[in-house]
């Protein structure tokens, strides 16, 4: 009987995805602080700051009220009004509220999207490195991700040229980019933009944009794809520039064609946005300053590991435009990041991610550096890698 249950119980093919190795770097920076340790986090990105002000004071009197019923499946309308109001007010768009879709952070907009545009085996390219959950959600899904190595001879961005060439040899029904990226920190130009949207919409590939670092640009500012296509699905989230994580709110911005599909999907999938994160969002806008505060802080945190990293043994990083990440070229030290990274925590006490997470390929020469934690916090983290890597 017991031997029948086991035939029973088979994980699907579709579940056997990578882990997303940050989250087991975390676990074991957990374990050593459990044992009485002390752990320089650069591992997840993940805003040390909490939420506004405004958000908080929203949520308190929400609850007050005690009225924490299910939304609209689309989402609240103050929180879809006042985020198609931000693309004016930050971008100069003027943008159709119904065209907006509340989610369960930027991660279920992932979903939504994908499951809106493509069906099984369609290919979806991704650049590489990039975000681990794009090419495993779309494995999930019964998609093929398709990844399209980033160099600096394109700087660290998907190129028009590579994209159209990998649609020749096996067409595309998709591709996704963001910017700021993930794990790069590098950002593309709005003309650059602009015109790969125009490039790969002419071929009929569908294009989503990762805008979830939007806010946190320290090079030059960020374009949204809206401006420059109505087709073009945009993702976002409350979790980096409002500093929202566990809140889990995030939204799409997608083509009129597709609120209907997506909201069915919504209604089945979750039924609704958790309501007290809606209302604390729609609040969020209102505390903008408290956040540029933090990206003043980001800023800092930048400068003292752009400055300090060369110093302590790391010279070579990708241009570090926006998000709060510094992708650090190892390959003087090892060819091996996963055990890189494992040596750095046990021995100096700074917890970053391999890079191994966002690239297979050639990510056992890199290691990510999440720079969203303090001012002191930085100081101290480039003070043990020096010695770290001065006593090797």
């Amino acid at each position: 009987m017991l031997h029948k249950a086991k035939r029973l119980i088979q994980p699907s093919a579709r579940s056997d995805v990578p882990p997303f190795m940050v989250m087991d770097v975390m676990a074991a920076a957990a374990a050593i602080e459990a044992a009485g340790g002390r752990v320089v986090h650069m591992e997840v990105g993940q805003p040390a700051a909490g939420a506004p002000g405004t958000a908080i004071a929203a949520a308190r009197a929400a609850l007050d009220l005690a009225d924490i019923g299910y939304t609209q499946a689309l989402g609240i309308k103050a929180l879809r009004d006042r985020i198609a109001r931000h693309y004016r007010e930050v971008h100069g768009i003027a943008l159709d509220p119904q065209r907006v879709v509340v989610t369960t952070g930027s991660s279920a907009g992932f979903i939504l999207a994908f499951l809106s545009l493509f069906e099984p085996g369609d290919r979806v390219a991704v650049a590489c490195p990039g975000y681990p959950p794009y090419r495993h959600i779309l494995t999930a899904l019964g998609c093929e991700p398709v990844m399209i190595e980033i160099s600096e001879e394109t700087r660290w961005s998907l190129t028009v040229d590579a994209l159209i060439a990998a649609h020749r040899k096996t067409p595309l029904k998709g591709v996704l980019v963001a910017s700021p990226a993930n794990p790069t920190g590098t950002m593309m130009r709005p003309q650059a933009l602009a015109e790969l949207i125009a490039a790969v919409e002419g071929e009929g590939i569908r294009f989503i944009s990762d805008e979830i670092y939007h806010g946190l640009d320290y090079a030059f500012p960020a374009e949204t794809a809206a401006k420059f296509s109505q087709d073009a699905i945009i993702i976002n989230s409350f979790s980096k520039y409002f500093c929202m994580t566990g809140w889990r709110v995030g939204w799409m911005v997608v083509p009129d064609a597709l609120v209907r599909p997506i909201e069915r999907l919504q209604q089945n999938l979750s039924i609704s946005v958790p309501t007290l994160s809606q209302l604390a969002a729609a609040a969020a806008f209102e505390g903008r300053d408290e956040m540029e505060a933090v990206k003043h802080g980001y800023e800092e945190n930048r400068l003292i590991l752009t400055q300090g990293l060369p110093r302590a043994g790391l010279t070579r990083f990708l241009p570090v435009d926006g998000a709060f990440y510094l992708y650090a070229d190892v390959s003087a030290f090892t060819d091996d990041s996963f055990d890189f990274a494992k040596r750095m925590l046990e021995v100096a006490g700074v917890a970053a991610t391999p890079g191994i997470d966002f690239d297979p390929r050639h990510g056992k020469h890199f290691v990510r550096f999440c720079y969203a934690g303090s001012a002191a916090d930085m100081r101290e983290a480039v003070e043990r890698i020096g010695h770290w890597l001065t006593k090797r």
